[in-house]
């Protein structure tokens, strides 16, 4: 029977992307994704894992997005009940609230391609397993998980534009959080972002979208190829559950 990994999305336009489609087909899993801003959240019991996507909102701003109270309920159930988690962006943020981390206004927006650096704990991680010390990011926040964080979270990889880049729970290597996503690090997807965020995007500090579309051009293999590597290390960590 194939993996059913329920999937939170938070914007219209901002769904799996090709990379991780690609990686969810080649393994058989099902990504169902919820629409959170207009489904209900369905009973966890039947997925063997949760993925949850970026998005506009902050975690705090559940007065503007009352969905975030259901949302952040079944994180927590999720955590609760040892569920494998693997976030994007506001997907890790939200986990990084749940673990009792603080999140708010990263000291720079990181839009774009950057190089991400592994940890001494992400370079010894099952979830990295294969893949370079270093590997471009694909960025696009503001806000971002604040030090110093809890003792119970391992920072895994870190950038020169935010010191938290991925997190992971110690000794529950399965719950997993990204703030970068890779997982729609295509030429295709960015061309899509970059369109439909666009008002944010006029924002200063200025974004060069010729530049952005450029890299997702240049890296998306590689970046498609690592990221099939992360989720292949992701699926090894459900399955070793099963």
């Amino acid at each position: 029977m194939a993996n059913r990994f329920l999937t939170f999305q938070h914007m219209p336009w901002e769904g799996p992307g090709i990379h991780l489609q690609r990686s969810a087909k080649k393994w058989g899993v099902q990504l169902e994704v919820i629409e959170v801003w207009r489904q209900p959240i369905p009973d966890l019991a039947p997925y063997d894992a949760l993925i949850v996507l970026g998005g506009e909102p902050n975690v705090d701003q559940e007065e503007i997005y009352p969905f975030l109270r259901a949302e952040k309920a079944a994180i927590r159930r999720s955590i609760e009940e040892d569920r494998p988690y693997l976030g994007f962006c506001l997907g890790h943020q939200l986990l990084a609230e749940a673990l009792g981390a603080n999140v708010g206004d990263n000291f720079c927006r990181s839009v774009g391609f950057i190089e991400g650096q592994m940890t001494k704990e992400g370079s010894h991680h099952p979830l990295l397993r294969r893949l370079p010390q270093t590997f471009p990011l694909f960025k696009w926040h503001a806000q971002a998980i604040l030090p110093p964080v809890p003792k119970h979270i391992e920072v895994l990889v870190t950038s020169p534009e935010c010191l938290v880049e991925a997190i992971s729970v110690t000794q529950r290597a399965h719950i997993v959080g990204l703030q970068f996503d890779n997982h729609a690090a295509t030429r295709a997807n960015v061309t899509q972002w970059l369109k439909e965020d666009s008002h944010w995007l006029s924002h200063s500090p200025s974004v060069n979208p010729s530049k952005v579309l450029t890299d997702a051009t240049m890296l998306e293999k590689s970046a498609g190829e690592q990221f099939e590597i992360l989720f292949g290390n992701f699926m090894a960590l459900v399955l070793d559950l099963n």
